[in-house]
């Protein structure tokens, strides 16, 4: 159905007005017709047409002359007013799920590709034939100052919208940046190149990961590893490897994000350059891997040891830039979730809710991670409202940013939500939910 045609969502203070929940509940179609003209607009004629029905049917109904008992029709009803399908007593609507609720299939497995083969999604030999003119520049210091500046504002972007609309000009720059290695430059130049080449593998890794697209996630984190792994550089191996600990709590693996991270503080245990702030952030994840695992003293330890390193920061250890996210308020929001995927919700949420006063508005995506984290924790502990009001108030910057991590975080909510669907405060989280978030047709999976 186009979007010019489709029904409009009834308001949230109809939906849960007693009046209109007691009228629903009983099928007094008569009641229910009189509701929807008076507080939401919705005149006779239009109630018609939107439920298939005659104006003059309709009529005789808000007369009390004629009523509704056929199931067909109460089915059209409920579809043709957006009605909820549990406050007429019918199965849940196809309509009533939002797009963003659609589970998205998981990736086939894949047989691992030889190291060197190119991704097939990536330019063609035209293109890197064009690329190739670039080659016979000179480069300098500058040029790859210019490098950094764009991977940082890519970073950004990501923060912002999400990284898929940006993903084709970072792949491009990677072939270009790997394209540049294969000519014979000054070491420093050299050394340079490949530290860029590696974060934008990173990077490319990092918006395959946010859209839940594993393999190639971490095909690339892989390319990154080796490209730092020619220079050197183990304090930035130990960033990746710390990505993909990550993405192994989201694909529910943690004994593998416990190898990963371990590996990960091998590695920057060896490097001469790791500062602490690096050290923090590598503690935090491996208190998420033993979260994961339910092991709470490890967890407890792991956080405290994020924190003393935290505690060692100083202006005269300069961080990579890489790093420089993880501040106070991330290392604040963090140990609310390491709390909160322990089950220990009274913990974690004032620590969450503290970071979410703190944490920028332009980071859309972080604002809707947290926030539905803070509405989890509220939930375990029976703060039915202030879960809808927070996980509600999270809505706007999901919608603004495109991620299939953000909807999954929204779908674990809206699976806790299931046993108070009936409620007043959910279902103008639902309402509210599908106005921003529109509905798809046809079946759906919840």
């Amino acid at each position: 159905m186009p979007d010019a045609d489709r029904p409009q969502e009834l308001p949230a203070r109809l939906l849960t007005d007693p009046e209109m929940i007691s009228a629903c509940r009983s099928r007094d179609f008569a009641k229910v017709f009189r509701l929807v003209k008076t507080k939401a607009g919705i005149y006779p004629s239009m109630i018609a047409r939107r439920c298939e029905l005659t104006p003059s049917r309709v009529g005789e109904v808000i007369a009390g002359q004629r009523q509704l008992q056929h199931m067909d029709v109460v089915e059209r009803i409920a579809d043709g007013l957006r009605i909820p399908g549990h406050m007429l007593g019918l199965a849940r609507r196809d309509w009533e799920t939002p797009q963003a609720l659609v589970v998205t299939e998981r990736e086939p497995p894949q047989a691992p590709e030889p190291e060197q083969q190119t991704p097939a999604s990536l330019p063609g030999p035209d293109v890197d034939s064009i690329l190739a003119l670039a080659t016979r520049t000179s480069l300098s210091a500058a040029t790859l100052e210019a490098f950094r500046s764009s991977i940082e504002d890519y970073w950004r972007r990501d923060d912002q919208h999400g990284g898929q609309a940006l993903r084709p000009a970072i792949v491009g720059q990677l072939r270009h940046v790997v394209g540049l290695l294969k000519e014979n430059r000054p070491p420093s130049i050299q050394q340079g190149l490949y530290g860029i080449a590696a974060e934008l593998a990173r990077l490319t890794g990092w918006t395959y990961f946010d859209a839940r697209q594993y393999n190639q996630a971490r095909a690339y984190f892989t390319e990154a590893l080796q490209l730092a792994k020619e220079i050197d550089d183990r304090q930035f191996m130990a960033n990746v490897l710390a990505c993909m600990s990550l993405q192994g709590t989201y694909q529910d693996k943690p004994a593998d994000s416990l190898a990963l991270v371990t590996a990960a503080q091998d590695q920057a245990r060896s490097a001469l350059d790791t500062t602490p702030r690096g050290q923090s952030m590598l503690s935090m994840r491996e208190a998420f891997a033993h979260a994961m695992l339910g092991n709470r003293d490890s967890t407890h330890r792991a956080i405290g040891e994020a924190h003393h390193h935290f505690e060692e920061i100083r202006p005269s250890n300069p961080d990579p830039s890489w790093v420089t996210y993880f501040d106070e308020t991330k290392l604040i929001v963090d140990t609310g979730i390491a709390h909160g995927r322990l089950g220990e919700a009274a913990t974690a949420e004032p620590l969450i809710a503290d970071a979410l006063r703190r944490e920028a508005h332009t980071n859309q995506r972080g604002r809707a991670f947290h926030s539905f984290w803070l509405a989890r924790t509220q939930l375990d502990q029976g703060k039915l409202e202030q879960a809808c009001h927070t996980a509600t108030q999270a809505l706007e910057p999901a919608s603004a940013v495109g991620s299939e991590r953000v909807s999954g975080h929204l779908r674990e909510f809206y699976d806790q939500l299931a046993p108070h669907r009936q409620e007043p405060v959910a279902l103008a989280f639902e309402a509210r939910l599908r106005a921003l978030l529109p509905p798809v047709s046809g079946s759906l999976r919840p």
